[in-house]
């Protein structure tokens, strides 16, 4: 069964669509990039349900993209990696003459995608890249998906039976070098989780030792 025959959800048929698609290809594991492509299938899904107006283009961009950070490109930054993509998926659109609008509308969406509580509130292209990544990531939302949706894309591009434990060393691979951009987000969970030794940014010692308290 063919999830664009039956659910007239499908990517973009473009030239632009298929560039992001070979770039993705060639930069990310199989795990990322499957992960990527079901994102964009699960916040197309969800925009069609809501009766959201996306750009679909734009939306499997910001897909595509949005781990881009977690690749070997990116060992050496010490930017928060959803930045590095971001910053990765606006210089490819520029290059390809979109417009800033749009081009800021993906950033956004690459740059957000976790942190809670205000993507949905956004352009519908950034809600809908949230909350396909949270659920593929964590099942966020999944009791809304009919069982034939979630059969029909998983069956394009399968999750494996390890891929929880697989994404978390991603994610952790990814950001290992660059702890402190995890401060302020939920990525220092994943750190915490592979690295006994990590040890969290405390928001409240760092207000009660700052040099208006001890200037």
């Amino acid at each position: 069964m063919r999830l664009t025959d039956r659910f007239d959800v499908r990517i973009p048929d473009s030239q632009l669509s298929r560039e992001v698609t070979q770039l993705i290809r060639d930069t990310e594991s199989d795990l990322l990039f499957s992960h990527s492509t079901r994102v964009y299938f699960w916040g197309a899904l969800i925009g069609r349900r809501k009766g959201l107006i996306f750009d679909p283009e734009l939306l499997y961009t910001a897909a595509m993209f949005h781990d881009v950070g977690l690749t070997q490109r990116y060992q050496k930054s010490q930017l928060r990696f959803e930045v590095d993509g971001a910053n990765a998926a606006r210089d490819f659109l520029r290059g390809h003459g979109i417009c800033d609008t749009d081009v800021d509308k993906v950033w956004s969406a690459i740059a957000l995608h976790t942190t809670p509580g205000i993507p949905e509130h956004m352009h519908s292209e950034i809600a809908l890249l949230q909350a396909g990544a949270g659920m593929d990531v964590a099942g966020r939302g999944f009791e809304d998906f009919p069982d034939e949706e979630r059969d029909a894309v998983i069956s394009l591009y399968p999750r494996g039976a390890h891929f929880a434990q697989q994404m978390i060393d991603e994610f952790y691979n990814g950001m290992k070098h660059r702890p402190q951009s995890t401060f302020g987000t939920f990525n220092d969970d994943f750190l915490a989780y592979k690295d006994p030794a990590f040890k969290r940014v405390d928001l409240c010692n760092i207000i009660l030792c700052s040099h208006w308290e001890h200037g």
